[in-house]
């Protein structure tokens, strides 16, 4: 196989798997807390540090259904919700040091 085929097959397959999990994370996040995942990734920071906080609280909530073996807890859920708040959280870091460093490069 040529190199080239090789690493078309590479990016088809990790975007598959990126996609993958994107309709994962977007499937639980909309069942859980009717959020659509979309519109989290296009909002602004402010209101991506509110549904943080509120994903926070539902892992929270998540979690002690487990612990207590409560009858409704989902593991896929519950890594789904851990999976969107690791990437909103990485979002949220990114946005606010571009948003640093734009501040620091504009001209007094």
């Amino acid at each position: 196989m040529s190199e080239a085929l090789k690493q078309e097959k590479q990016d088809f397959l990790e975007k598959r798997k990126e996609d993958t999990l994107q309709a994962t994370q977007s499937v639980a996040l909309q069942l859980s807390c009717g959020i659509d995942l979309q519109q989290i990734l296009n909002a602004p920071l402010e209101q991506k540090t509110r549904i943080a906080d509120k994903l926070n609280r539902l892992l929270k909530r998540e979690r002690l259904k487990g612990l207590n073996k409560h009858w409704s807890y989902d593991i896929n859920r519950h890594i789904a919700l851990k999976q969107v708040q690791n990437r909103l959280i990485k979002l949220i870091k990114e946005q606010t040091i571009s948003t640093e460093l734009k501040v620091l490069n504009a001209p007094a």
